[in-house]
């Protein structure tokens, strides 16, 4: 099957140039479901567990019931990778509550809707990662995590990144930094914040209303197993500005560095030293764990 391209719906391998969701899926009416972003290294699925553990827990808090055990999507993640030839890449899994016009769980049709595509995904251009990202402070806010939970990875709240990441786009940045209503620092438009001030590291609390980024969680193990110190206080834009080193972590965008902030000059400007051991790291790593794709 490597020469095409195909897409995993509902049990199904189809040809992606066949593969349609249905009118009333409820995602697609209302925003109404889930999602998982996951990388394929080296014929790979990294942190494949954790990712379909994490879809699990967001659709038991919006009691979505997906149609199989967590077994059987994490076999048809794997298989959809094998079908597509995919042995590096991103892998896309999104679930909808089901198909029905109306906005009364009552009224769909159920089990839940699950489509799993493969792609090629990057976030920032290649030479970023060599000179750093510019980053500019947005007004669009996090959602409280009292209106929703940030651990919940679900569709229709990502309306607010986009926004967001449009804001920064306007700013001519690279990325857009988020703020609670409170005014500490958040997250970016779509990855976690890490800074580095006298050798240490720091990251807002996932309980800010951020989402606990499952490379986020990597990149701690890394720098805890470095004999690094690692510590989740609330930021605000101050420790950001004075911050010695800064970078960004997320499944598409992987470890990045960031280099100024709103004006502001990072360090000398360029990627720190404890950003780049944290990139090689993470690289490695990606290279040698993960589920065999088959």
């Amino acid at each position: 099957m490597s020469g095409h391209q195909y897409v995993w719906i509902n049990g199904d391998l189809v040809p992606q140039e066949r593969a349609f969701v249905p009118l009333y899926d409820h995602g697609m009416l209302y925003g109404d479901g889930l999602f998982e972003g996951i990388r394929v290294y080296n014929n790979r699925v990294f942190k494949l567990e954790e990712h379909v553990a994490r879809l699990y827990g967001s659709a038991q808090a919006l009691n979505i019931v997906l149609p199989a055990a967590p077994a059987a999507i994490r076999a048809a993640i794997l298989g959809t990778a094998r079908a597509n030839g995919h042995a590096n890449g991103y892998i896309r899994v999104t679930v909808t509550r089901g198909t029905g016009l109306g906005l009364d769980p009552k009224h769909i049709k159920t089990p839940a809707n699950v489509y799993i595509s493969c792609e090629q995904l990057s976030l920032y251009p290649q030479e970023m990662y060599e000179t750093g990202l510019i980053v500019a402070t947005v007004s669009t806010r996090l959602p409280s995590p009292d209106v929703i939970d940030p651990r919940v990875k679900c569709t229709g709240k990502y309306i607010n990144n986009i926004l967001a990441k449009a804001e920064a786009n306007r700013q001519g940045a690279g990325e857009g930094l988020m703020l609670t209503r409170e005014g500490y620092v958040g997250e970016a438009t779509g990855d976690n914040l890490f800074l580095v001030k006298n050798g240490a590291l720091t990251t807002p609390p996932a309980s800010l209303g951020i989402l606990q980024g499952i490379t986020r969680d990597t990149v701690i193990d890394l720098a805890l197993g470095m004999g690094l110190s690692v510590t989740e206080p609330l930021i605000t834009l101050y420790d950001v500005y004075n911050a010695d080193e800064a970078f960004l972590t997320g499944t598409a965008a992987e470890v990045i560095p960031a280099v100024q902030f709103d004006g502001r000059t990072i360090g000398d400007g360029k990627p720190g030293p404890i950003t780049r051991r944290l990139i090689a790291a993470f690289r490695k790593h990606t290279q040698t764990t993960g589920v065999p794709v088959g």
